[in-house]
């Protein structure tokens, strides 16, 4: 197989629950108002899943691969990239493969939180450059509600459920990824963790139904600002670009101040960035392919546009990717997989998770992973 130099990205789609969990509803059950939300986060609506996470990531991929005029069988890796795995083996990848019907796909999972898609698309270009594939689907998917702590106003006015998927083709045009940064700001790894769900747990003596959230806001702000902040400079300057020349910045969608502070810093106006914390809230490895749909379809990516696509996650890892967009941007085809139904308001579902959780509140008692011990830190 003769080397490509470039992924171009070649269909996209994406699968968004229709269950709108709005702030007023939020407020039926936790001390909070719709003024509180949208003043700290500028979220408006999230979405919750009456589907899996693999489901939601086989419709999205579906309806990329028809966008691209490609059939699963041409498919030859899927990258699912999430923190929400049903399990921890089998992964979740081999799930959407065996969905799709892609039988030819190698299958792997990439969990880096919040930039899961980013991290993912970077590895999937760079199998496509080094010829290893030819075809790639990289999936960026998140169903968050059934574990959140719907005590916790700091933590449940934040997350939604979604997916999207993009097609990559091995191509000798100039386009797709075209500069990469990654990182990790991992000092402050414990700042951003769920606590009760992984091995690390196991025997003992704790559900599902015990895992907390610790998220130290002011930690997660700065640290964020810093971490994208720093890496579009870097990608911009390592790809000879000027922030003039970027014609849209699509965002990771943690919060619409953060989206303002990295844009500021980036010297690009906010004319210039996708913005859909409004009505998605965070969707962490969603946020950004999904937003990227949106931009699609309202028109906002132009045949040879330059894209900036910065993230920040748990771990806490961040990273930025400059994408040089192809010549087409409507789909060459539409995909027969539709979503099924869902019978039930998203308020509906968040009760049905709340009356499942200890009414007696949240907590494991100290308990701490083995893995994020402090005392188990090598020297």
């Amino acid at each position: 197989m003769t080397p490509a130099r470039h992924a171009a990205i070649t269909g996209w789609g994406e699968a968004v629950p229709p269950a709108i969990l709005t702030n007023e509803d939020l407020s039926t059950f936790l001390d909070t108002s719709d003024e509180w939300i949208t003043k700290r986060t500028g979220m408006k609506e999230r979405r919750v899943s009456h589907l899996s996470a693999i489901e939601l990531a086989t419709i999205a991929s579906s309806r990329a691969l028809a966008c691209a005029g490609l059939d699963a069988s041409d498919v030859e890796l899927i990258v699912y990239g999430g923190c929400t795995n049903e399990e921890a083996v089998p992964n979740s990848a081999s799930g959407v493969q065996v969905a799709l019907g892609a039988t030819r796909a190698a299958a792997m999972d990439v969990n880096t939180a919040c930039t899961s898609f980013l991290y993912g698309l970077s590895t999937a270009t760079a199998m496509i450059q080094s010829g290893v594939v030819r075809t790639a689907v990289v999936i960026g998917v998140e169903v968050i509600s059934p574990y959140i702590d719907w005590t916790n106003r700091n933590i449940a006015v934040l997350f939604g459920d979604g997916a999207a998927a993009v097609v990559l083709q091995a191509t000798d045009s100039a386009e797709g990824v075209i500069g990469t940064v990654l990182g990790c700001d991992a000092e402050a790894r414990q700042s951003l963790r769920v606590r009760g769900l992984g091995c690390g747990y196991a025997n003992r003596e704790v559900s599902l139904g015990d895992a907390i959230w610790d998220f130290d806001g002011p930690v997660i702000f700065k640290r964020a600002v810093q971490g994208m902040s720093g890496a579009c400079a870097r990608v911009l300057a390592e790809a000879g670009v000027s922030a003039d020349q970027v014609d849209l910045v699509v965002p990771h969608q943690a919060n619409l101040r953060i989206i303002e502070a990295v844009a500021q810093y980036a010297g690009i106006g906010m004319d210039r960035v996708m913005v859909t914390v409004h009505r998605y809230g965070n969707m962490s490895a969603a946020t950004v392919p999904v937003s990227l749909v949106d931009a699609l379809r309202e028109g906002r990516v132009a045949p040879g546009s330059l894209l900036l696509m910065p993230g920040f996650g748990g771990g806490l890892t961040f990273g930025a990717l400059l994408v040089r967009w192809g010549q087409r941007v409507t789909p060459l085809g539409e995909s027969t997989m539709t979503m099924p139904p869902c019978d039930r308001s998203a308020l509906e579902l968040v009760n049905e998770v709340r009356a499942r959780q200890d009414p007696h509140g949240r907590s494991l008692k100290g308990l701490m992973s083995p893995v994020f011990a402090e005392s188990r830190r090598p020297s």
